[in-house]
């Protein structure tokens, strides 16, 4: 807005303040339509967008990228992912990846010794994805949490449930 004044009344327009002002723009543009179809249920019933100073962040509960325990991406989840790509390709911002667990052991059975090995696992499944659907590896982190950032108390099975996710969020910039 300040831009546009400036432009009206013939003031110089700082070329730095422009760029943060149209990556701002960007930033705001990309977190409206994730809100619009994470509430649609386009992106799975069990999707929500958090948007803070520092990052806007789409989390996608397990069930809508993972089968319980596993780390190799649903048949569907390609289609979220590319839905996301679209919106997060149109900005340069990194994009971090996070994955997390609830507290209820791994056991012996499987091929994960922790839910620590899980929640990567699955972080790098998602940034592989990512990249075939052509984000630059450039842009993209990845971190696994385990069980050790809860979003809820695991004492439930809602509250596990809520805890089992991906995060993906474009930080913003400064």
């Amino acid at each position: 807005s300040l831009i546009q004044i400036q432009r009206v009344f013939g003031g110089k327009v700082d070329p730095e303040r422009a760029e943060r002002a149209k990556r701002k723009d960007m930033e705001l543009m990309i977190s409206q339509n994730l809100s619009a179809r994470a509430q649609s249920g386009e992106l799975g019933g069990e999707a929500r967008v958090v948007v803070t100073e520092k990052r806007i962040t789409l989390n996608l509960g397990e069930g809508i990228l993972f089968a319980s325990g596993e780390t190799e991406l649903k048949p569907g989840a390609g289609d979220v992912l590319r839905v996301i790509t679209g919106d997060m390709l149109s900005a340069k911002n990194e994009i971090r990846v996070e994955g997390h667990t609830d507290n209820v052991p791994v056991g012996k059975r499987g091929r994960w010794r922790s839910n620590w090995e899980l929640s990567m696992a699955r972080a790098y499944s998602v940034i592989k994805k990512l990249e075939e659907l052509g984000v630059s590896p450039e842009r993209i982190s990845g971190v696994g949490y385990g069980e050790y950032r809860p979003a809820a108390k695991n004492d439930s099975i809602e509250g596990r449930a809520a805890n089992r996710r991906i995060e993906v969020s474009l930080l913003r910039e400064e």
